[in-house]
């Protein structure tokens, strides 16, 4: 679903991101972590088209990103760790706006609206400003809109951040379903023991350079993921 190679990406004479190759096959969650400035955001901006990058190649179900980027960016979705919206729209609108830049049947996003409002327990805010919603409030809003044109590729970077048990547990749900029908996750965490719950396969990142890949048994062994993500960076 998703293929970077030899990706790189430098500001000025630091490189954030270093040769690195990853694919996040369909059907997977797939976490990326490392310590902060080790590269995760850059490269998951630039997977999602937001960042031009120096070298390298990325494509989404086989369309590449710097030559058919609208295309690819109508079968994703992303979550950054602090969701930017209009705060002068209602919660609602803001859906309704995303879905419309999508273009998603009316009937069909109503129907997905209501469904992910009620069990994110947002439904009776929807009708207020974003902008006197808590940061938590607005996390849930942003999930909405990024599931609401059911993306095959969902980005997202540190997406349990601000969130409260509940709407996690719910998140995860839709992580699962979103796999079992055929999408896949990438998603940057700090959250080492969630990630090690959830995940299927799981990537280090140090100094913009992969240190470690595969599946989560592959990686963490015998022991912990936190024990194997300290001795890496020990």
């Amino acid at each position: 679903m998703l293929k970077i190679e030899h990706l790189t990406k430098r500001f000025g004479e630091k490189t954030a991101v270093d040769d690195l190759s990853l694919e996040i096959n369909a059907g997977e969650i797939h976490a990326f972590i490392g310590r902060n400035g080790a590269g995760k955001t850059t490269t998951i901006k630039s997977c999602c088209g937001i960042l031009p990058f120096d070298s390298g190649e990325i494509t989404i179900d086989g369309r590449s990103v710097v030559s058919d980027p609208v295309a690819c960016k109508k079968m994703i979705a992303y979550l950054p760790d602090n969701p930017d919206l209009y705060e002068y729209m209602k919660g609602g609108e803001y859906i309704n706006f995303v879905a419309d830049i999508f273009g998603v049947d009316k009937t069909r996003r109503t129907k997905l609206m209501e469904r992910y409002a009620e069990e994110l327990e947002i439904a009776d805010s929807l009708g207020t400003a974003i902008g006197s919603y808590s940061h938590g409030m607005k996390q849930k809003v942003a999930i909405i809109a990024a599931l609401i044109h059911e993306p095959k590729l969902f980005l997202m970077d540190e997406p349990f951040v601000g969130l409260d048990p509940k709407a996690s547990f719910v998140l995860k749900g839709y992580l699962r379903e979103m796999c079992d029908n055929g999408g896949a996750i990438f998603y940057s965490t700090h959250v080492l023991d969630v990630a090690e719950k959830i995940c299927d396969r799981v990537s280090i990142i140090r100094n913009g350079k992969l240190v470690r890949s595969g599946s989560m048994d592959e990686v963490k062994g015998d022991e912990s993921l936190e024990e194997v993500f300290l001795e890496l960076e020990g």
